[in-house]
């Protein structure tokens, strides 16, 4: 009986963090298409369609970006902090800055219904 209470608490509370982590409304998978060639963290990706899959790493938030489509896809892991929104995203945003070598880099998404931006 006491076992059975132990277990029952662990797994509330792990919903309790659960909750607590998305109360921002972010999903765990993306897909977004890029019509140019986009630098994020350090790689710069070819132009196309990627699957991105918001993770956790202790207390990092990470983007994995994988490309869709090709026999070897590239993927990526960079480093995001999440940035509240005043209210739930109307449509998906990408934006960039431009780098030295005049390269886009990948600096914000935004994705329809999330009420908290990616920030890199």
């Amino acid at each position: 009986m006491r076992q059975s209470f132990l277990i029952l608490l662990c797994v509330l509370m792990l919903g309790v963090f659960a909750v607590a982590e998305n109360q921002l409304g972010i999903s765990d998978s993306y897909q977004v298409s890029f019509s140019e060639k986009v630098r994020v963290a350090d790689t710069l990706l070819p132009k196309g369609n990627y699957q991105i899959r918001h993770v956790m790493e202790g207390s990092d938030h990470i983007m994995v970006f994988r490309q869709l489509g090709t026999r070897k896809p590239v993927e990526v892991r960079a480093k995001c902090t999440l940035v509240p929104l005043s209210e739930k995203a109307n449509d998906d945003q990408k934006i960039y800055m431009l780098n030295a070598a005049n390269e886009r880099v990948l600096h914000e998404l935004i994705f329809k219904g999330d009420r908290a931006k990616h920030v890199f």
